[in-house]
């Protein structure tokens, strides 16, 4: 097995941006950070980000353009200059209360045509806003907690914990057997002819390697053997998550489908994939999911079905 997945072509892991953690406390210089007039600021109104018409770019506006709301520092834009903060431009969020309208657009509309510092900027801000919105009292005590640290801590006043953002890890893995051919199955939610690859979440005190294994055998009874191989990684914060990708070689070919999460699962040549898709038959994960890399690795070519 060597399979890889193309460098650069995991669309919500691209990040040029500098988090500069160590402002994060320094509200002097934030104060001033906000009143620079290059500072950019990205509006996130429940998981979607305010863009540009053209659907092709977020719409940053000055800090004086930007409505009230919960304000989060993001990082410094090194490149864009010196600065009215002598570090460069500094960028922020502010969170929205407001439903978005037809001027936002989610990550899966988006997130494969921004460039890289904007989706590094997209993908931050979506996780700490889907953080925010449900992590409002103190899993200690249930009093309601404060925001500290410029967005990026919340601190009970009651019983003084800090809770910090999580990402929950989760495994993705494409599978193949010893004639070179990739397990793939559809969850009980899709429609006939969707098809992806086997994941789900790590267990407390689980390797990766372990959850490959467990994840797998659950869904489809497939056994998988020593030789799996870590392919990469993609932030997915729909809500939280961390997709860690893998490649892995079964020991047999029987399949056994658990009827709760996947309800089919086959094994595909690259004819049969070709075929299929070919014929509008069979529909892959979108181009932003770390999935589609998964399978397009193990096929050698990019592919143009899509969900």
């Amino acid at each position: 097995m060597a399979y890889s997945i193309t460098p650069g072509s995991l669309a919500l892991s691209r990040s040029v941006l500098d988090r500069a953690a160590d402002r994060r406390r320094d509200d002097e210089w934030l104060e001033k950070a906000w009143a620079a007039p290059d500072t950019q600021v990205a509006l996130v109104a429940g998981d979607k980000l305010a863009v540009e018409p053209d659907r092709t770019s977020l719409r940053l506006v000055s800090p004086s353009a930007a409505p009230d709301g919960q304000r989060i520092f993001l990082g410094i834009d090194h490149e864009a200059g010196a600065g009215q903060t002598a570090d460069g431009r500094a960028v922020f969020a502010v969170l929205l209360d407001d439903e978005p309208d037809e001027s936002y657009a989610g990550l899966r509309e988006i997130g494969g045509v921004l460039n890289d510092r904007e989706a590094g900027i997209a993908v931050n801000v979506v996780g700490l806003a889907n953080w925010h919105r449900v992590h409002t009292h103190c899993a200690n005590c249930g009093a309601h907690s404060e925001v500290i640290d410029a967005g990026h801590v919340r601190r009970c006043p009651v019983c003084g914990t800090s809770h910090f953002p999580r990402s929950d890890p989760a495994i993705i893995v494409l599978v193949t057997d010893d004639q070179d051919r990739a397990l793939l199955g559809r969850n009980e939610a899709w429609p006939e002819g969707r098809y992806s690859t086997l994941a789900g979440f790590v267990e407390p005190g689980e390797s990766l390697e372990a959850a490959v294994r467990r994840e797998v055998f659950e869904e489809t009874g497939v056994v998988i053997g020593e030789d799996i191989q870590y392919a990469g990684s993609q932030p997915w914060p729909l809500p939280s998550s961390l997709m860690l990708g893998f490649y892995a070689t079964a020991t047999g070919y029987d399949i056994s489908v658990d009827q709760d999460e996947i309800v089919d699962a086959r094994w595909f040549s690259r004819d049969d994939l070709r075929a299929l898709i070919e014929a509008g038959s069979m529909a892959l994960p979108g181009n932003i999911s770390i999935s589609r890399r998964l399978i397009e690795g193990w096929y050698g070519q990019e592919l143009t079905s899509s969900w």
